[in-house]
C-alpha cells in the first residue's frame, strides 16, 4: 500500500529515468528542452512548424510574444517537474515529455510537454512514452496518469482519444486520464448514433451509452449496464462520449432547459457542460487573435446559461465533420 504519494512519485520518476524509451534532461540541456517545448506550443496554438534546434534568440523572442502568456518561459521549472527526452530507435532525442513531482486527481502522475519533431512521428514513439509513464505509475501503486489538452489543439485531442484516454474534466482545459480502474472503451458509429462500449473480460464489449439526435437536439440513452456500472465508469462515460460527439460535430445539448443549466457542469459531467466550456475556450482563442477551426457547432438556443462577452472580430472556421475517433492506435506518435 502506498504510504506517501510524494515518495511513490519519486520512485516512478526514477523508473522513467532508467527506462529504455526516455532519458532525463541533463544539467546544461534545459535550454534545448525549452526550445523544443516552444516548438510544440507554436505548432499547437499557431499551426506553424518550426525546427527547435534552429531557433535563434530573435526568433524565439518573436514566437513567445505571439503566444503571449502561454509562451512564457518559467524559470526553475525543474523544481516542480522532471523533464525527459523521448528517444528514437537509435537512442537519439526525438521528442519531449515531462512529469510533475506531485500527483493530480486521485493520486495520478501529471504528464505535460508531450511532443515529437515531425520527422519522428508515425512510429509509435509518443504512444511508447505514455505507456512507459503508465507502467511506472502502476509499478509504484499510483492510479495511472492524467494530462491536459486544449480544445483548439484538435490533432492532440484526437490522438489522446485514439489512445483510449478517458475524459475526466474540462475545468480549465480538457483533462484526460488512463487509470487501472477504467477499462478500455471504444466509440462506434451506427447510422445516426454513436455508441460507447467498455471492455468486460467475461462479456466482451458492453454497450453503455448511445447518442443520437432529435431534430437539432442531443438524445442520450443509457443502458441497464451503465446504470449498474461502478463509480469510475459511471462518472466518466458521459464526459468521454461528450468529447467524441463534439469532435464529430454532433449536438451536445438536449434542449433549452438543459442549456440554461449548462454552467452547473462547467468542471465535468453532462455534455451540456462541455458545450458551455467549448464556447468559452473558443472565445478566449478568438480574443487572443487566433484562428479557431472547430468541428463543433455552438448551441443554437435563445436561452444562455450566463451572459458572455462578444469577442473581437476574428476567424472561426468550420472544420470538416469526421466520424468519432475510435480506440485503435493512430500511429501518429
Amino acid at each position: 500500500m502506498v504510504r506517501s504519494w510524494d515518495a511513490a512519485v519519486e520512485r516512478a520518476q526514477d523508473r522513467l529515468a532508467a527506462g529504455p524509451r526516455l532519458r532525463a534532461v541533463a544539467e546544461g540541456d534545459e535550454r534545448r528542452f525549452a526550445l523544443w517545448d516552444l516548438a510544440s506550443l507554436v505548432e499547437g496554438e499557431l499551426g506553424e512548424l518550426v525546427a527547435p534546434d534552429e531557433l535563434t534568440p530573435e526568433a524565439e523572442r518573436r514566437w513567445r510574444e505571439r503566444l503571449g502568456e502561454s509562451g512564457r518561459e518559467w524559470p526553475g521549472g525543474e523544481l516542480y517537474r522532471r523533464r525527459y527526452w523521448v528517444l528514437d530507435e537509435d537512442g537519439a532525442a526525438a521528442g519531449t515529455v515531462a512529469v510533475d513531482n506531485w500527483t493530480r486527481g486521485p493520486g495520478q502522475l501529471a504528464v505535460s510537454s508531450l511532443y515529437l519533431i515531425p520527422q519522428a512521428r508515425g512510429r509509435g514513439l509518443a504512444a511508447g512514452a505514455l505507456d512507459e509513464v503508465y507502467a511506472a505509475a502502476a509499478a509504484e501503486g499510483l492510479p495511472g496518469f492524467r494530462l491536459e489538452a486544449h480544445w483548439a489543439r484538435q490533432h492532440a485531442v484526437r490522438y489522446y482519444l485514439r489512445r483510449g484516454l478517458w475524459v475526466v474534466g474540462w475545468k480549465h482545459s480538457l483533462a484526460l486520464a488512463r487509470m487501472p480502474q477504467l477499462p478500455p472503451y471504444r466509440v462506434c458509429e451506427e447510422g445516426d448514433w454513436l455508441h460507447l462500449l467498455v471492455a468486460d473480460r467475461g462479456w466482451g464489449w458492453v454497450p453503455m451509452l448511445a447518442a443520437g439526435c432529435e431534430g437539432r437536439w442531443l438524445r442520450l440513452d443509457e443502458t441497464p449496464d451503465y446504470r449498474a456500472a461502478d463509480g469510475w465508469v459511471h462518472e466518466y462515460a458521459r464526459s468521454t462520449l461528450a468529447l467524441h460527439l463534439a469532435l464529430a460535430g454532433r449536438p451536445l445539448v438536449r434542449g433549452p432547459q438543459w442549456w440554461a443549466e449548462a454552467w452547473r457542469w462547467s468542471d465535468a459531467g453532462e455534455p451540456e457542460g462541455l458545450a458551455y466550456k467549448i464556447e468559452q475556450f473558443e472565445q478566449l482563442a478568438l480574443a487572443a487573435g487566433r484562428e479557431v477551426v472547430s468541428p463543433y457547432r455552438p448551441a443554437a438556443v435563445s436561452e444562455t446559461p450566463v451572459p458572455t462577452p462578444t469577442p473581437p472580430p476574428a476567424s472561426r472556421a468550420q472544420a470538416p465533420v469526421a466520424a468519432a475517433p475510435g480506440l485503435a492506435d493512430s500511429g501518429d506518435g
